[in-house]
């Protein structure tokens, strides 16, 4: 066990038997809150450790930065689940845990000996997070779950973009679902202070898609209305978007009547102008105001644009590159860029947690975080543990 470990969690300890994305985002999210994570991964290693390029690090010990980004905080021991002994190696594991998390296909784990019913005559307080593609019952629950096809069956893709159906630039339903099922265990722990047992945790990437609909979903659900592609524009909000300027794009979010006043004072409009006095006026004529607000925003450049809202108190902003962001002062205030040391790249910097608590002034709520592991880079030290 980590000496002196700090965090809210940092009793908890997590064996994380995921792979890819979801499920390790949802570890790591326990692990920034100072949980202790023993990452079990096959001899081969998870999925992510050869998706690249990137890759970085030394020609015979290549890094790939996507397992990187899901998975600080942990550590990494390699267990093979068809031998008896590593089986025998995980269940020790298993009576010591808190949490075990698995996104393997319904049923396999069940094969490799460790149903849900053994798992809990290990350890009745055992909280265990399974995430599946599309639910772990109903019609379609073997299929497989990958990001790129939940987002097109779970609705996702059918309202993002402009000219045709648009994926979202990151796995969207993987982080999500990740998100849920961190969520989801917390919940779960604190049950347990209650009854004293654990439970099963179940979500998906399907239920990831299906929960983040928000005013999309209840258009059709109550409405009875099927959204269409979103593309740069709120559709039942104007001006709320991207706007063209003389120089770079803009983003404008009128939210109010208010803000619409303001924005009209500070361009020299006549807020109350017929087609557009109220928000439905403006939704309904939004290709007018949008054509007739760029024409206007052509005439200046972007920082011209920018610095008057802010002066008018109107929301707005630049489209930053990824690499803009990391360079911005306000993201480093923020504590959402970290320094680790890795053990074969040296240090390098990682994405933060996006949670702070009022006693630090970094991401995350443990006091110091730790690089993503090599593969089975602490295996023989928690061997050595089961042993103590």
């Amino acid at each position: 066990m980590a000496e002196n470990p700090t965090g809210p969690l940092a009793d908890v300890l997590v064996l994380d038997m995921t792979r890819a994305l979801a499920g390790p985002h949802a570890a790591m999210m326990l692990g920034d809150m100072g949980a202790r994570v023993v990452k079990i991964e096959s001899p081969a290693g998870d999925d992510t450790r050869s998706w690249g390029p990137p890759f970085v690090g030394p020609e015979d010990d290549r890094q790939s930065t996507y397992f990187l980004s899901a998975n600080r905080n942990k550590e990494s021991m390699v267990l093979d689940l068809k031998q008896a002994a590593d089986q025998d190696v995980l269940a020790r594991l298993v009576e010591r845990a808190d949490v075990l998390m698995e996104n393997f296909r319904v049923g396999v784990l069940d094969r490799l000996g460790f149903s849900v019913a053994r798992l809990h005559e290990l350890n009745p307080r055992l909280v265990v997070l399974s995430i599946t593609g599309f639910g772990h019952d109903g019609p379609e629950a073997r299929r497989a779950g990958y990001d790129q096809i939940a987002q097109g069956e779970g609705g996702l893709m059918s309202i993002t973009g402009t000219a045709g159906p648009t994926k979202v630039g990151v796995p969207i339903a993987d982080l999500i679902a990740g998100m849920n099922g961190a969520y989801g265990v917390v919940t779960a722990l604190h049950e347990r202070e209650r009854t004293g047992r654990g439970r099963v945790v179940r979500t998906s990437l399907l239920a990831g898609m299906v929960g983040v609909h928000a005013f999309q979903g209840t258009k059709w659900t109550v409405a009875g209305e099927v959204p269409g592609l979103a593309g740069d524009h709120h559709p039942s909000i104007a001006p709320y978007g991207m706007f063209a300027t003389g120089s770079a794009p803009i983003q404008i979010a009128c939210g109010s009547e208010g803000l619409w006043r303001r924005l009209c004072e500070a361009v020299g409009w006549d807020a109350t102008q017929e087609g557009l006095a109220t928000n439905p006026e403006r939704v309904a004529h939004r290709d007018h105001l949008v054509a007739r607000m760029e024409d206007l925003f052509a005439t200046e450049p972007a920082e011209h644009w920018l610095q008057l809202l802010e002066t008018a108190g109107v929301p707005a902003g630049k489209v930053r590159t990824i690499d803009d962001v990391y360079a911005w002062e306000q993201v480093h205030s923020q504590g959402l860029l970290i320094e680790v040391d890795h053990p074969t790249l040296g240090e390098v910097r990682l994405p933060g947690s996006p949670l702070r608590f009022d006693d630090n002034s970094h991401s995350g709520g443990r006091a110091e975080h730790v690089a993503p592991p090599t593969l089975d880079q602490h295996g023989p030290a928690i061997r050595r543990w089961l042993d103590d």
